[in-house]
């Protein structure tokens, strides 16, 4: 069982559920975690109906502590900290005591922890289908970066694909109307074959985030200007 710090799939998933419940005070104690399993994680069996959320940009000295505080008024059940090879991924999985603490816990989407935004969200129900689906999309000239360091410049795009063919003047860094950046960039290279091959970068790192990378159009990356813009 993960939750007793089992390994899966080559991740490591170790958890402080005992530690928390005696000594942390944002630890809201509730039953029925003891079957849990992190949707995508044991290839091939059907995700059970659980109250989990996936996080992901934690920053990588995130404690259990930290990730109670950010949740402070949701009924928490237990915190799990992704490393891989040994070293904490920035990924983390947290398990709450029903359907609705979900509902309210993913409108924290993308609020700061520190300096660093957290993204939020339901993870997907097969991780081996969610690779597979990358694969058989259909590409464009255009990749989706997710997950740039909010600092990060086009130099420090060109230099993460410095071994593919990119245009450089067809690179956008997203921005919201206020001007500060999403963590979302779009890069156009010089055909849809060339894009396919530098998906071979999907979660390299920049600085000291991965990046995901995803196909994309170049309507999607138009609308994104325009939003910058605005």
């Amino acid at each position: 069982m993960l939750g007793s710090g089992g390994v899966s799939d080559g991740y490591e998933v170790g958890s402080k559920r005992q530690r928390m419940m005696e000594s942390n005070p944002y630890f809201a104690v509730s039953s029925g975690a003891s079957g849990f399993q992190p949707y995508g994680y044991g290839g091939g069996f059907q995700p059970p109906p659980f109250p989990v959320v996936r996080l992901r940009g934690l920053p990588f000295n995130c404690s259990d502590v930290e990730i109670l505080k950010f949740f402070a008024g949701l009924d928490i059940v237990d915190v799990l900290l992704v490393n891989k090879s040994g070293r904490f991924t920035g990924e983390a999985f947290v398990v709450f005591a029903g359907p609705m603490q979900v509902e309210f816990a993913l409108q924290r989407d993308r609020q700061n922890m520190g300096r660093r935004y957290v993204e939020v969200f339901s993870p997907p129900p097969s991780r081996a289908k969610r690779f597979s689906d990358k694969d058989q999309m259909e590409y464009s000239e255009i990749l989706k970066m997710r997950g740039l360091p909010f600092s990060a410049k086009k130099a420090e795009i060109i230099e993460f694909f410095k071994d593919f063919k990119l245009i450089d003047e067809r690179i956008h860094i997203a921005c919201r109307p206020d001007g500060k950046a999403t963590g979302e960039a779009y890069v156009e290279f010089i055909s849809a074959e060339e894009a396919k091959r530098a998906m071979s970068k999907d979660k390299m790192t920049i600085g000291s985030r991965y990046v995901e990378l995803f196909p994309s159009t170049q309507d999607e990356a138009r609308r994104a200007e325009s939003r910058s813009r605005q």
